[in-house]
């Protein structure tokens, strides 16, 4: 059978050597090559990885909550300031065919039943999931029959966290993108960096001081990784701020747009933000001082701070105030027109009026980082939602992390700082101010188009603009006459899925919507909306909310509450599972029985997010699928222990097994010389399983493409390992988020879309979905956009052997690569109106 799918552009492949043996690498080497340059993730300052300094648990701890012992002006120790980072989801008759009946729902058993069994694996040095033994190499159990494989061959995750966070930066400091791009991609790393250390550095800090962290698959010890993130943290916040000082920042005064200090300002620029200070900041503003009376004030996470010294000139002492900023007022103030000033500035240039009597001596910036990640024991807990408010109400409290302070800071103020909050010195970041740039989120939403990307407004999808009726397009019409393939943000959400709700709300025949909500827009889900008003309606909506979605817990409880006050059925999914798959079912009554429509998708069901995320989704009037989110949505609400499903995997269960068992089938097809081939793009490669299996395929010579947005621990390029695996990443105006995984087969195409990364918290702790897209017009769309991806054509970063990432961006001429989001985006301009290709 001719492939429908057209084959993976035809490259060397090389017979395996005897498995090699190497180590964890240190700095790899700068190069270059040609027009391209080499990422300067590849040459982190790693720490030496043997002839540590042994100290005892009670000497970690103290490394990693303080100091001790030293006196200053304040009655306190001090000691040297630390160096500068850089100078800068009604009962009513109907009857239903029943699935048992028809042949073409038999279960798809080879969807869910693999060679792999995964196991053996204890937790990571995290307690995220399963760690990799280091030492493991399948010498006994070798299905593939080529041997153990070798040790040191994952890349360590959270050097490759570093580097992808890098990637972003690169943009940011890349002159070709649009200035107001710059500025974006600058508060995208900021906010980037403050996730990562809330949340993976914390719990690293938390397993260490606990005693329960373990080697990482990548061969280093915890306090190794703890000390590499301190070290390629600090080179990257250098290079951040100095972008940010000795380019952008200049380049936009240059555009009209002003970023600057108090001392910049005019006099009637003055006058006029000391009348806003007395008017709408003073009045919001508590400063809090310290000394035996008032003890040292919380310092909440992430918040902006003046510390300030001042004198009483009666008594001559000197004492420390805090003063925060408010989170609630605008980082940025209008002085006048385009030219903005930081909110702390102001607030420093009158102290006087917070302190009347005292001289003001100094005023310092600083920020503090906190452990916000939530532990919540769900065996233990009787209610669910309950449990998650209460540590919500924790999270505020969490231990600091990392210390963000202005390079300018005085040696006593830093070290009071050090001690009161516990923190060590190599978690102090000295920068040059402003401090906190994520704030230039709203300096790159100024409209100014010229400085920006330009203005692309998503169409609707052909296949169902063409089906007309009197308002709207009639989505469940142009369902039943074909599977709809959605490629957002390039086909419009509003006029797809969100109108397939919207539809679904309003159609008196429809009689159940059932959803599950991971995220969702703020104060006006257009989303919700249409669940609340199905349920007011007499619609039975079942909506599985994931109050556990990080970052999201509050306002997903909120959605949660709002959509039971309506009516809705609102459960939370299984215990000591996040439900992160995104799944819509609609049941509708035509005639005497009873159809389903679903939709499968990657990206969460966020009409916000959908304009900036690059995702997939399968809108479909299939039985089998239908019937496959009929059982999974049952499990997920009731007490049903299905684990076999037609045309979806679903982990835990299923999912890891299943890809292993392709993986493997691509081999067998390889060595009776069948087309075999391995396509895969997602977010993070990290599990290690599905890496060796990677491996396995590499080894035998099938060919391994692997297109990757963030981490990956995954080596290519390793003679006698992976020199056939190739590892893309695209990073640019749009997120990519899909996961899409395509076969070879043997020449009868295999490919799953869905929404599943490739990570222990992904395959072990959640309910992830992939669906087999069976459509060859489908598959080949599919097709074309990995392999659009992985060109080299295209301009994107290409990891190396030795971790390193190196950005491909011109040819051998010097002009610029390809960038697929716009050829994506030209295409879909140019289709409007024509058959679907």
């Amino acid at each position: 059978m001719q492939p429908a799918v057209p084959p993976v552009p035809a490259r060397r492949l090389r017979a395996a050597p005897a498995a090699p043996s190497f180590d964890a690498p240190g700095p790899p080497p700068a190069r270059h090559h040609g027009n391209m340059t080499q990422s300067s993730s590849a040459q982190a300052h790693d720490q030496p990885h043997g002839d540590r300094d042994e100290r005892s648990e009670r000497d970690a701890r103290s490394d990693l909550n303080g100091r001790n012992g030293r006196s200053d002006r304040f009655g306190e120790g001090y000691g040297n300031p630390q160096p500068s980072v850089g100078s800068i989801a009604a009962h009513r008759p109907f009857a239903v065919a029943s699935p048992a009946a028809s042949p073409g729902l038999e279960p798809d058993l080879d969807a869910d039943l693999g060679p792999y069994a995964h196991g053996g694996y204890d937790h990571d040095a995290y307690g995220h999931g399963p760690a990799y033994a280091p030492g493991h190499d399948d010498a006994d159990d070798d299905p593939y029959g080529d041997g153990p494989l070798p040790q040191g061959r994952f890349l360590d995750r959270e050097r490759s966290w570093l580097a992808f966070n890098e990637r972003v930066l690169e943009l940011a400091e890349d002159p070709a993108t649009p200035l107001l791009e710059r500025a974006n991609f600058l508060a995208i790393f900021a906010s980037n960096l403050d996730e990562f250390f809330m949340v993976r550095v914390a719990g690293l800090k938390r397993r260490i001081a606990t005693g329960v962290a373990t080697r990482s698959a990548s061969g280093l010890q915890p306090r190794e990784v703890l000390e590499l993130i301190w070290t390629r943290s600090r080179e990257l916040m250098a290079r951040h701020a100095a972008c940010y000082q000795q380019d952008v920042a200049p380049e936009l005064a240059e555009k009209g747009i002003h970023l600057i200090r108090w001392h910049e300002l005019t006099d009637k620029e003055q006058g006029r933000l000391f009348t806003l200070f007395r008017q709408q900041i003073f009045p919001v503003l508590t400063p809090l001082a310290v000394d035996p009376a008032h003890p040292f004030p919380y310092i909440s996470g992430l918040s902006l701070n003046l510390a300030v010294v001042v004198r009483n000139p009666v008594s001559g002492h000197d004492h420390f105030a805090r003063v925060k900023v408010p989170p609630i007022l605008s980082r940025f103030l209008e002085a006048s027109p385009q030219r903005y000033v930081p909110l702390e500035d102001v607030i420093a240039a009158h102290l006087e009026e917070l302190f009347p009597g005292m001289e003001v001596l100094a005023h310092h910036m600083f920020r503090v980082t906190r452990n916000e990640d939530l532990e919540v024991e769900e065996d233990d807990a009787e209610n669910l939602l309950q449990a998650l408010e209460k540590e919500l109400m924790r999270r505020r409290f969490g231990p600091p992390v990392r210390l963000e302070v202005e390079e300018t800071i005085d040696p006593y103020v830093l070290d009071l700082l050090v001690r009161e909050l516990k923190i060590s010195d190599a978690e102090v970041y000295p920068l040059p101010g402003p401090l906190d740039l994520t704030a230039l989120f709203r300096i790159a939403a100024l409209d100014r188009p010229e400085l920006k990307y330009p203005k692309f407004v998503a169409g609707t999808h052909r296949d169902l603009a063409e089906v007309e009726s009197a308002s709207a397009p009639d989505i469940f019409a142009a369902l039943r006459e074909r599977d709809v393939l959605l490629h957002h943000p390039y086909d419009s959400f509003s006029t797809s899925v969100q109108a397939f709700l919207e539809q679904a709300a309003t159609d008196p025949d429809v009689l159940a919507i059932k959803q599950t909500l991971y995220r969702t827009s703020g104060e006006d889900s257009p989303i919700v909306d249409a669940l609340i008003d199905a349920a007011e309606s007499g619609k039975q909506v079942l909506v599985l909310v994931e109050i556990k979605a990080r970052f999201d817990e509050q306002a997903n409880i909120k959605w949660a509450r709002k959509l039971e006050e309506a009516g809705c059925h609102v459960v939370y999914g299984l215990v000591g599972l996040k439900t992160h798959c995104k799944l819509s079912l609609v049941v509708r009554q035509e005639g005497d029985t009873l159809r389903r429509y679903s939709h499968v998708g990657t990206g969460n069901y966020h009409p916000k997010t959908a304009r900036l995320y690059e995702d997939l989704g399968l809108l479909t009037a299939d039985p089998q699928v239908g019937a496959d989110l009929s059982d999974l949505f049952n499990r997920l609400s009731g007490y049903s222990r299905r684990e076999t499903y037609r045309r979806l995997l679903v982990a835990p269960r299923s999912l890891r097994d299943g890809l292993v068992a392709r993986i493997a089938k691509e081999v067998a097809h390889h060595r009776a010389g069948r087309p075999a081939s391995i396509r895969v793009k997602v977010n993070s490669m990290v599990d290690e399983t599905v890496i060796d299996a990677l491996y396995h395929a590499a080894r035998a010579g099938v060919p391994v493409d692997v297109w990757v947005r963030g981490i990956c621990a995954l080596r290519p390029g390793v003679p006698g390992l992976s020199e056939n695996i190739r590892v893309r990443s695209v990073l640019g105006r749009f997120l990519e988020h899909s996961r899409v995984f395509a076969f070879g087969n043997g020449g009868e195409p295999e490919v799953w879309l869905g929404s599943a990364d490739m990570m222990h918290r992904n395959l072990d702790r959640r309910i992830e979905t992939l669906v087999r897209v069976t459509d060859p017009a489908h598959r080949a769309s599919l097709s074309r956009l990995l392999e659009a991806g992985m060109s080299d054509s295209t301009a994107s970063w290409h990891l190396g052997p030795d971790g390193g990432w190196t950005r491909h961006a011109t040819d051998a001429d010097g002009q610029p690569l390809r960038n697929v989001q716009e050829m994506l985006i030209d295409a879909r301009r140019r289709r409007r109106g024509s058959p679907t290709s």
